[in-house]
């Protein structure tokens, strides 16, 4: 148990102490965290033997690969970010934003899923007073809704190896691969199962043309418009799909030359603003480009 102050007072959790359980519990490591934090990897574990000297037991878990929460670490958790919130409403009340409103964001599937957690949340962070409303559709209907005015601004993936639209502007690369079930033999199979969505996607286009190139016959096995989808088709061993090589994990894997797929070449997500956007959306733009720009990986 913790040791009472001499005033037999429970101790006071310190804002910042909270700010930096939950970057490592967010980033999965000490150093990833320092870096968030503009710290010192020494200074965060500093913080953390604090926080733990305090509360009297171990709140993360360590070994050689990653930083997990222990069972305490995570009602900790919980409670630090309703703390970390609670403090973002109060002082927002008295402390002017230099930015406020309402801002209409699109995104295809794969990208809401993968991308938009993390963005949204460190934006709200740093935006208290910026609404985000969300919308998820395909390519073609959000670059509809952001002409007509629906949607202030829109994140799509597009083909990097194709003429860039005028109006679209590049913000993220990632590299695309075949992927498999971990010991499938789908992908073994000719005509090959594959598992793709309709014509416009930019993953269908790059996986299509590599199978062109390297002569070997197909057949869609399986069309989704979600990424759900695709990896429902590649666990249950129906079909390879296209996906960014990112999405190959746990039995998900990357099947290579030696697997008889042969290499893809990236994608890209691109955004779409309006002509003539409000300050929120200036400043939602602005993040995603930060955000986005940090982690491409062409």
């Amino acid at each position: 148990m913790t040791n009472l102050n001499q005033n037999n007072q429970l101790p006071l959790l310190e804002l910042d102490l909270l700010k930096t359980v939950v970057a490592i519990a967010e980033t999965g490591n000490f150093s990833s965290a320092a870096e968030k934090l503009f710290r010192t990897p020494s200074a965060v574990s500093m913080q953390v033997k604090r926080i733990e000297d305090m509360l009297g037991r171990p709140v993360f878990n360590r070994d050689s690969r990653s930083v997990t929460p222990t069972v305490e670490g995570e009602v900790l958790l919980e409670h630090g970010r309703r703390l970390l919130a609670l403090n973002n409403q109060i002082v927002s009340r008295f402390v002017t934003p230099d930015v406020a409103g309402r801002v209409c964001l699109g995104a295809t599937d794969d990208i809401s899923e993968r991308m938009l957690p993390g963005l949204l949340q460190r934006f709200a962070r740093s935006h208290c007073c910026v609404t985000v409303d969300v919308v998820v559709n395909s390519n073609d209907a959000l670059r509809s809704q952001v002409k007509s005015g629906v949607l202030d601004l829109a994140l799509v993936t597009y083909n990097p190896n194709q003429k860039i639209m005028h109006d679209l502007e590049p913000v993220f690369l990632e590299r695309l691969a075949w992927a498999g079930l971990r010991n499938g033999v789908a992908h073994e199979q000719r005509p090959l199962p594959i598992s793709v969505w309709e014509e416009g996607c930019s993953w269908r286009e790059c996986g299509l043309e590599s199978l062109k190139v390297a002569q070997i016959d197909h057949r869609v096995a399986f069309m989704s418009s979600h990424i759900s989808g695709q990896r429902a088709a590649i666990l249950a061993d129906l079909a390879g799909a296209p996906i960014p090589a990112s999405c190959c994990v746990n039995d998900i894997v990357e099947l290579t030359e030696q697997d008889g797929l042969p290499a893809l070449s990236s994608y890209g997500v691109g955004m779409l603003l309006q002509k003539k956007p409000s300050e929120p959306a200036l400043a939602a733009a602005d993040h995603i480009r930060a955000s986005l720009g940090e982690k491409s990986a062409a």
